[in-house]
């Protein structure tokens, strides 16, 4: 069972490792996100990536808690 845990906990790493280094490239840039820029106002609403984040949590979650069930 021990094993098990690790495993999972290595791929749990490995997929917030991934998302952390495509996040920097793609995250804040997608079609949605709200950026207005006149002068000395700035307003940066990121609407899309909050929902690509929202989904990523909830199958995260939801892979977790079938995981956890096994178990």
């Amino acid at each position: 069972m021990t094993e098990k845990v690790f495993v999972f906990l290595g791929i749990l790493f490995l997929v917030i490792g991934l998302i952390f280094i495509l996040g920097n490239k793609y995250l804040g840039k997608l079609p949605g996100d709200v950026k207005i820029d006149k002068g000395d106002f700035k307003f940066y609403f990121p609407i899309g990536t909050s929902i690509v984040i929202s989904i990523i949590l909830s199958l995260v979650l939801f892979f977790v808690l079938k995981i956890k069930d096994l178990f």
